[in-house]
């Protein structure tokens, strides 16, 4: 129980949070009073989108009523779905900001609760809990109910996967916008990650007599290793490969994350021996040769259902799948590109030249080698030149720069996924992906994806996060609680390097 005086304080502080709140409010009603809201386009149907909003998105029902009031005809959530998908972006920015903004939570409705639960404090335990079940249901923004009424009717859950899409654009486009804005994506992440929770998901393998639909939609989602043809798709589910999807019942023929797996004799280190040499399509697996199961993609479908937790499930998912299949496989690993390190290098460069210190990154014989192939000056002329190369990709030409460069680029490489962090955790998203999935930062591999876009994103380099089954908890936990990362002898021994040619 709060003591009578901290009551007396918090009440008093609640009023005039709750007087402050109204007088705030006040212009802006009555700004809004005055504003008429145009009318959707023609081929809209000419409905106003004050009109539309005021007749479906219903009153929250009263704390007595909510289980009993009858849901609003489906036709209400059809009309909001077709109005808003004939709406232009700015048109449909404008609704969401109206839909969030007047549609939310009573902010007096909960002022005058939190008011009631203060006083209730002294009272018995019965009636303190029923005032927090009152202010619990009070903060209930009006527009879930449509959201909820919505996600019955045939699309609809499709229709918010997409809705909260454009919601996150608006986001990152215009930070600065309406908290209620932000609090709308937060109710419609709610909702989705109960829809889409593991147990309402159906994890299916797709081979090459999958329907077309699917297989096309595999191909254009694949964000990884872009498919090139048929061909190649066909080969990507063939032997010697698998490839399994989440979908929902709700999303029918819409795979919401895709995972793509090659069943190798070895841990492998180079992307290229998995996606442009295959096994004749025709041929029949050896087993024997199964030993280990690289996880070389894995792309998520749907932007809005961003946050919602579906990839780590379905490589635990899957990996009980292989175990079924091949009861003998024990080595479980991911080749993973390492998307922003070169940039992020770029942006190193640059700042130790800034800084002065183009001579700590490198030791003085690299760097006389890195002058003498730029056929450039010392300090931060070389500094410079080695930026711009990296920039251009140019250093892949030269096999003395190459040679020069990889044990410079291996451990920054290293620092990159291990010491670069963001709040706490790892900078780099799939480092923090794999890592949260209790996964050990295993080994990285130069020259492993020497495409166009590999060079030009991590240099070339790719890392192995390697599943060890019965450390993955563990690590996991001493992650996500700790911001402890597990990692191998290779990776902590190029860190070292680092750390020791950086002077830090």
């Amino acid at each position: 129980m709060i003591s009578h005086h901290i009551i007396c304080s918090l009440r008093s502080s609640v009023r005039c949070w709750a007087h402050r709140a109204v007088l705030k409010a006040a212009p802006q009603a009555s700004d809004l009073s005055g504003w008429r809201w145009y009318s959707a386009p023609s081929r809209g149907g000419g409905t106003g989108m004050e009109e539309l909003l005021a007749r479906v998105v219903a009153p929250l029902p009263t704390y007595e009523t909510r289980d009993k009031t009858p849901p609003p005809p489906e036709s209400n959530s059809a009309e909001f779905m077709h109005f808003y998908k004939t709406l232009d972006w700015e048109h449909k920015l404008t609704l969401l900001r109206k839909l969030s903004q007047d549609f939310g939570v009573d902010h007096k409705s909960v002022s005058e609760l939190a008011l009631k639960l203060l006083d209730a404090q002294l009272r018995d335990l019965a009636t303190i809990l029923q005032v927090e079940d009152r202010l619990r249901y009070s903060l209930t923004p009006r527009y879930k109910q449509l959201l909820k009424h919505i996600s019955r009717v045939e699309g609809g859950v499709k229709f918010l996967v997409d809705l909260r899409a454009d919601v996150m654009e608006l986001m990152s486009s215009k930070p600065s916008e309406s908290p209620h804005i932000r609090d709308l994506n937060g109710t419609l992440k709610s909702l989705l990650s109960e829809w889409f929770s593991v147990g309402l998901l159906r994890l299916e393998r797709i081979t090459w007599q999958s329907p077309c639909e699917i297989l096309q939609k595999i191909s254009q989602y694949e964000a990884v290793h872009p498919v090139r043809n048929w061909t190649d798709i066909k080969r990507r589910v063939g032997p010697y490969r698998r490839c399994y999807a989440f979908t929902h019942a709700a999303m029918p023929g819409e795979p919401l994350v895709v995972l793509h797996v090659a069943l190798t004799e070895d841990i492998s280190d180079n992307i290229q021996s998995i996606v442009r040499e295959f096994a004749t399509l025709d041929s029949e697996e050896d087993v024997n040769k199964i030993n280990a199961a690289i996880f070389y993609s894995i792309s998520s479908t749907q932007a809005g259902l961003q946050g919602v937790e579906l990839g780590n499930y379905l490589i635990k998912r899957v990996v009980r799948e292989l175990q079924s299949e091949f009861p003998h496989l024990a080595q479980f690993s991911s080749l993973s590109p390492i998307p922003g390190f070169s940039s992020w290098l770029q942006s190193l460069l640059s700042q130790y030249r800034k800084e002065g210190r183009a001579t700590d990154l490198l030791s003085e014989q690299e760097w006389r080698e890195v002058e003498q192939a730029t056929d450039s000056a010392p300090g931060s002329t070389a500094l410079e030149a080695l930026r711009k190369l990296i920039a251009t990709s140019e250093w892949v030409r030269s096999e003395r720069l190459v040679r020069v460069l990889e044990p410079v680029l291996m451990r920054l490489c290293a620092w990159y996924l291990y010491g670069e962090k963001r709040r706490g955790y790892a900078l780099n998203p799939v480092a923090n992906f794999h890592l949260q999935n209790g996964a050990t930062m295993w080994r990285l591999n130069w020259h492993a994806d020497t495409s166009p876009r590999g060079v030009a994103n991590s240099c070339g380099i790719m890392v192995n996060y390697r599943y060890f089954l019965n450390e993955t908890p563990k690590n996991s936990a001493l992650y996500m609680q700790n911001k402890v990362i597990a990692a191998s002898e290779q990776v902590l021994g190029l860190v070292s390097q680092f750390q020791k040619n950086s002077k830090l």
